[in-house]
This record gives C-alpha cells, structure tokens and sequence, in this order.
C-alpha cells in the first residue's frame, strides 16, 4: 500500500459519489412519474364524465401505458445500478416532456391550462442537470409548447357549458396547485440528497488534503530514513567493538548499559527499514501469511525486546485463530499506540485482542493522564497532541491507515486515570485472498 497513491483513489471517488445522489434522484423521478399517471387518470375522468369533455380515450390510454412502461423499465434498470449519469437523467427528463407533449397534443394543446406543468419539468432539470443538459430540455419543452399551439386536437364538449372561461380558470388553479406541491414534496426531497452529496464531497475533500500530508510526510520520512541508515550502522559497529574491548567485559554495568544502547539501535534500524518499505524503497518483502494470534504474538514480543523496561500486560481474548495477510503498515500502527501509551504511562499498559463478530478489535489501555476533550473531538486530527508543536502525528497515521482497511478507532478516557485506544479492523479486509479496502 504505497503511500503516493491514497490521494488520487480518494479524488477519483468524487464523480462516484454524484453518481450514486444521481441513482436516488432518478428514484424520485420514478415516484413523481407514478403521481403523474395517477393524476391523468382522474384528469381525464373528470374531463369524461363531468365536464363533458370529449377526449381520445383510446390514444390517451396508449400514452398512458407508454409512461407506466417506462417506469416499469426503468426501476428494473436501476435495481442492477450504483450510479446514475447526468445524460440517463436528462433522457428521462426528455421522455417525461414528450409524455407530457403527447397528452397536451390530445386535449387541446395550449388552450389546456395543464400546460403550466412543463414549468415543473424545467424546473426539475435545472435542480437536477448539468446546465448544458438543462438549457437543452428547457429548448425541448419550448419547442414542445410551440408546436402545440400549431398542432393540437381541439376539446369538444359533448353538451353545452356556458362559462368556459371559469372553467379554464377552475383547470389554471388545479395545475397551480398541483405544480406547486409536487415541486415543493420533490425539491425537498431532491435538496436533501444533493445536501448530502455535497457532505460527503465535503468529507473526501477533507481526506484528500489529509493523505496529502501523509504523502509528504512519507517522503520526509524516507529521505530522513535514508540518511539515518549509515550513521545508524556506524554507531552499531561501534557499540561492537565496544563490547569486545576487555575493559567493558571486565564491567557488567557498562556490558549491560552497550547491550540496551545497541537494541535501541536496532529498534531504529527497524523503524527505517518500515519506513522504507511503507514508500516503495524496498521491493521483495512481500506481506506475510500469518494468523492473527502469532501476528499479535509477534508484535508483543517485538515490541517488548524493543522497549527494555516496560511492562506491557497483554490479554488475547480472540478465541479461534483466523489467517490473515500481515504487512508492515498493520504492524505499525499497533506500534504506534503502544509507543503512545507507554509514553503516557511508563508503568504499565495493557493490549487486550478481542473477536466480535467479523471485527479484530484491539484495545491499548494506559495509567497516564488520559486524553484531553479538544482531542477526543478531533481524534486523528494531525497536530492534535499534549506533546506540543509537533505532536499527534502517530495517531493521525493510526487513523488513516485504519480507514484504509475500512476499520475504525475510539478513544476515550477511563474512569478514574488513563485512556484507552480501540482498533476495530474487519477481518474481510485482512483474510487471505481478501483485497484491501481502499476506504
């Protein structure tokens, strides 16, 4: 998992995201097209057998099916579907406005004062479309309009009504209304969701600028891991020779003293060498096929020989071993806590490893001050420490590469003294043959 190649994965899921508010304004449109047919059919029996209008019930019907079908249709295409493009939306739009043209072209054309509900189509495309899709249906439903007031099947009244112009005015008032409620029920609704898309836009922008700065934290940390290679090893072949010399073997104390000088040294040569394989440096370690009891064995003994002098209780209550694919990122943010932990409380932490339902859930306790409010609100937050200028960067990389694995981490304060840090990684991302998430 090279660092470089977090942010473009995260932009690249922003089209993804309008696709899938695209899927459920097209949900919308399905319901308010089930509305329309419904609201035709009383439309003409009103017209029918009250009014006395004499219509095409024949031709009206067929229109009528054709709308039923297509939504027929299209609930059936969306069941298969995550996304929904602009250009499937405008098409849908269009067959709305010709539906629409279709019925007005049999009852009256422009004399029908239901003309007023292409207002609501345009209004929709503008809500919903790109502002080319947009223009162009607000043309369609012009044109649409325009030919309507050349070629139209006149009304005829089967017996005489002596005030058509309070009926237009009766049928004005019912588009109105009509227009005006279905707009204000679906806006609302259509609002919301693209309210909701902006959120989230809102969120992967936020992670975007934060893997940016792992992405330049990584490249910091690898030229730094270069140049600390060889002094590293100068120092460790030093402390050898050291070591050899007969005064310091004639001394137990200073034996002692080269011997914990020269862990620290490999602890460093292996924190360089996790650097350098977490930005691509280093190409043939491949991860390794373990299980998650031995990886956590593994680390705590690690960890352990790493740190003389701390006394780290662990506690694996996972049960049934699961195989897992380890590598050096998982291994480092447990790292990570534990360092955290143990500087917070140099007398003792706790690891507890835990199985709850398809979850790893690792928890680190500490003895130490436990968390301030400002950070449990901001957890993971780069710069969001007790250390000062500087700090809090080890529990923003924890946090991060967690979401990677599609898992999640808490904090909270314990009663009394101390704190505590849980990890909450799905074995699915983690199992043999299982892909990574990519967040």
């Amino acid at each position: 998992m090279a660092v470089t190649a977090l942010a473009p994965r995260t932009a690249a899921r922003a089209p993804a995201t309008r696709d899938f508010t695209n899927r459920k304004n097209m949900m919308l449109l399905i319901q308010l097209r089930w509305i329309a047919a419904f609201g035709q059919i009383i439309t003409i029996a009103v017209a029918e057998w009250l009014i006395a209008v004499e219509l095409p019930l024949r031709s009206m019907a067929m229109v009528l099916g054709g709308l039923v079908t297509l939504n027929c249709v299209s609930w059936l295409w969306l069941r298969g579907r995550t996304g929904v493009s602009n250009r499937a939306l405008f098409l849908a739009l269009i067959l709305d406005v010709t539906a629409l043209t279709a019925q007005l072209y049999l009852s009256g054309g422009t004399s029908n004062p239901f003309t007023g509900l292409y207002l609501m189509q345009v209004t929709l495309a503008a809500v919903l479309l790109d502002a080319a899709f947009a223009w162009a249906l607000v043309g369609f439903a012009a044109f649409g309009f325009l030919a309507l007031s050349m070629f139209n099947l006149p009304l005829a009244l089967t017996r005489p009504t002596p005030d058509l112009f309070t009926l237009y005015v009766i049928g004005t008032f019912v588009c109105f209304a009509l227009d005006g409620a279905l707009l204000v029920f679906f806006l609302i609704r259509i609002t919301r969701n693209l309210r909701s898309r902006d959120e989230h836009l809102a969120d992967l922008r936020h992670q975007a600028a934060e893997e940016d700065l792992i992405v330049r934290m990584g490249l910091l940390a690898s030229g730094a891991a270069h140049e600390l290679g060889t002094p590293l090893a100068s120092v460790d072949v030093i402390l050898s020779d050291w070591r050899r010399m007969p005064q310091v073997r004639g001394n137990p104390e200073m034996s002692e003293d080269i011997e914990e000088m020269q862990a620290a040294i490999r602890r460093c040569k292996t924190i360089v060498t996790g650097i350098l394989k977490s930005a691509g440096e280093a190409r043939g370690d491949a991860p390794i096929v373990t299980t998650v009891n031995e990886f956590l064995a593994g680390i705590v003994k690690e960890w352990q020989t790493a740190t003389p002098g701390a006394t780290l209780y662990y506690e694996n209550d996972f049960g049934a071993d699961v195989p897992i694919v380890a590598d050096s990122p998982l291994k480092q943010i447990v790292f990570n806590l534990l360092d955290n932990a143990f500087e917070a409380s140099p007398g003792w932490i706790q690891l507890t490893a835990k199985h709850e339902e398809d979850t790893l859930s690792l928890e680190v306790r500490d003895a130490g001050a436990g968390f301030t409010p400002e950070i449990l609100e901001h957890l993971g937050t780069p710069y969001q420490s007790t250390k000062g200028r500087g700090g809090g960067l080890g529990l923003f990389l924890v946090v991060n590469v967690v979401r990677k694995l599609g898992g999640s981490v808490s904090a909270r304060n314990l009663p009394g003294r101390g704190a505590a840090v849980t990890l909450s990684l799905p074995l699915q991302t983690l199992t043999v043959g299982s892909p990574r998430h990519d967040g």
